[in-house]
């Protein structure tokens, strides 16, 4: 179980991370799209800080430009199947029986299907952009929360104080949002910021395969892309958007896991 130290530190560093990307271009004001056929695959330096790629772009520019992308999709879709999975949950939960059978099959369906091959078939029919992208990660990304919140609405539910309210005759929406949402809220934060990374590493997946940003748009995965045909002569073209990849998911995967351990 990580202290509190290490988790302020990877807190406060994704943070930066997040902050530098935009805010950043407003101080690095390099385009990312200008095309310089005098500067083409140099190595980091003072001058280009993350070097140039095969049409001499600046690759720092890039990332700043591609993580708002990034970040912009793995937090909306994040929060969008997180509260899916919610409303879905807290249903099945509360009113049990025919409902929670229904929706148990609706998820177990759902779940039939690998996540990403999902993915794949849904993005393969469409012109990938950031609202496709948001859409169809959210649509896919919502069962593991659906299945949490249920289970944790069944417990609630069998709570003493939920039955006299119940046998009350108080509003149905006053119990879920009063009672169920307090108790719940934990598990929601948990689950969204795994989530978060979650969606950043299938955007990324399905950019690396060519299904996701399409130019002039970039995002990580797309310029982790763009570097594969020049990995054996100018490694530096991938290595940082997968570095930027792998310390935002890592953060995030850290904060998650303390705040599991906290909740237990």
């Amino acid at each position: 179980m990580k202290d509190n130290k290490s988790v302020w530190f990877f807190a406060i560093f994704l943070f930066t991370i997040v902050f530098a990307m935009f805010f950043l271009p407003f101080l690095y004001t390099v385009s990312p799209y200008e095309l310089n056929p005098n500067a083409i695959l140099l190595p980091p330096s003072l001058e280009n800080i993350f070097g140039t790629d095969r049409l001499g772009r600046d690759i720092f520019a890039r990332i700043l430009a591609g993580g708002q992308t990034s970040l912009i999709i793995g937090f909306l879709s994040a929060l969008i199947a997180s509260c899916i999975g919610l409303i879905i949950g807290v249903t099945a939960g509360y009113f049990r029986g025919k409902v929670d059978g229904s929706i148990t099959l609706i998820i177990d369906l759902f779940l039939t299907f690998p996540t990403f091959f999902l993915l794949l078939a849904l993005v393969s029919y469409m012109s990938a952009s950031i609202t496709i992208l948001v859409v169809v990660i959210s649509i896919t990304g919502w069962m593991g929360m659906a299945r949490l919140i249920r289970s944790e609405s069944f417990a609630i539910t069998n709570k003493p104080f939920i039955k006299i309210l119940n046998l009350a005759n108080t509003s149905k929406i006053k119990i879920i949002l009063k009672y169920y949402s307090p108790l719940l809220a934990p598990i929601f934060l948990v689950s969204f910021t795994f989530g978060v990374g979650g969606a950043i590493l299938a955007e990324s997946g399905l950019s690396f395969l060519g299904l996701g940003i399409n130019p002039p748009q970039m995002s990580w995965g797309s310029l982790l892309s763009s570097g594969k045909e020049v990995m054996d002569i100018a490694p530096w073209v991938s290595f940082f958007p997968g570095l930027m990849i792998f310390l935002v998911t890592f953060c995030l995967i850290q904060i998650s896991d303390y705040l599991q351990h906290k909740i237990k």
